[in-house]
């Protein structure tokens, strides 16, 4: 058999090629990020480990020895997973590695608006200590409101930590009962209830045709002056041109982005100009432990679906 690592980034270490082991299979790492790449390189694939490839229908119908997908992540935007269902491929995915990360980062960008760290760190560095002033208008956590949309398991995760700091939590999930919401903490709005009431709108949800742009020019006018967006889930829930010009009209008082509809953004982008928004490349997710785990779960599923067992983290043929 062989196994084709397509994505030419994350280094595979000792500890997950011994999850290999007892197969009668060849290891192989290739960098594959075009549909004709795949196709000519992985054409005679039992299995594929990927970060952002694109696993389309045409590739899939080309790969006829493929078995099995593992994904280094939890989205699936880059996978048709329809079309592999309809070829028989078994898709894994690692939905938990970067529960914590996610949602602490989340809490960073969070904080480091509620407290002005970038204010106060410009003007530190241009020479004026005698700048509180710049401060102006910071409020404790218990008088301020953190709005989740999405209360999965990040979700929950970060409502807890806002919690621990006094924030309010409200959150619009409308695949969660809103006693389960409540049950965590958290109080159940409409989604307009939260544009209106939060002071951060934080997103935790993926896209979808739903819910792609759900912060556009319309939802942005919805939100109450001076709110901040945190966007650390994926780059296509959110209108960037649209939140640039709220942030400049001065409704919206700043955004904490991870994540961007193209990537790397161009340096063009309008958010990327602007003092009041914090950016980070994507990785939100990161720690030496959650790339550990992320490898080690992909590989386990990988392996376990060559040798005819079942997947720990199964996104198709579940029972």
């Amino acid at each position: 058999m062989k196994i084709i690592k397509t994505d030419g980034m994350l280094a595979v270490e000792a500890e997950q090629l011994a999850l290999l082991h007892g197969l009668d299979a060849e290891f192989i790492e290739r960098t594959l990020l075009t549909e004709d790449e795949l196709i000519a390189e992985a054409k005679d694939a039992d299995a594929l480990m990927v970060l952002r490839e694109p696993i389309t229908a045409r590739v899939l119908s080309e790969l006829k020895n493929l078995k099995v997908i593992g994904r280094f992540g939890v989205g699936l935007d880059s996978i048709d997973v329809e079309a592999a269902t309809k070829a028989g491929v078994q898709i894994t995915y690692v939905p938990d590695s970067n529960l914590d990360e996610v949602s602490t980062h989340t809490m960073a960008l969070i904080l480091s608006f509620a407290r002005k760290l970038k204010v106060y760190d410009s003007a530190v560095r241009q020479g004026r200590w005698a700048a509180m002033d710049d401060g102006a208008g910071i409020a404790r956590p218990s008088g301020q409101v953190v709005g989740l949309i999405g209360f999965g398991q990040i979700g929950r995760l970060t409502a807890g930590k806002a919690r621990a700091f006094g924030y309010e939590i409200i959150a619009y999930d409308p695949y969660m009962s809103a006693e389960k919401v409540t049950a965590a903490g958290a109080r159940p709005v409409s989604l307009d209830e939260l544009l209106a009431q939060a002071d951060f709108v934080s997103l935790h949800i993926p896209v979808t045709p739903e819910t792609r742009n759900i912060i556009s020019a319309e939802t942005l006018k919805k939100m109450k002056r001076g709110a901040v967006v945190i966007n650390v889930s994926r780059g296509g829930l959110v209108d960037e041109a649209a939140l640039a010009d709220a942030i400049r009209s001065g409704h919206i008082a700043g955004a904490g982005i991870d994540t961007f509809e193209k990537e790397p953004p161009s340096p063009n982008n309008p958010l990327l100009s602007l003092d009041q928004v914090i950016v980070s490349p994507h990785a939100a997710h990161y720690s030496a432990q959650s790339y550990a785990e992320v490898r080690s779960k992909v590989f386990a599923d990988v392996a376990a679906v060559l040798k005819g067992e079942k997947p720990r983290y199964p996104v198709n043929f579940r029972e």
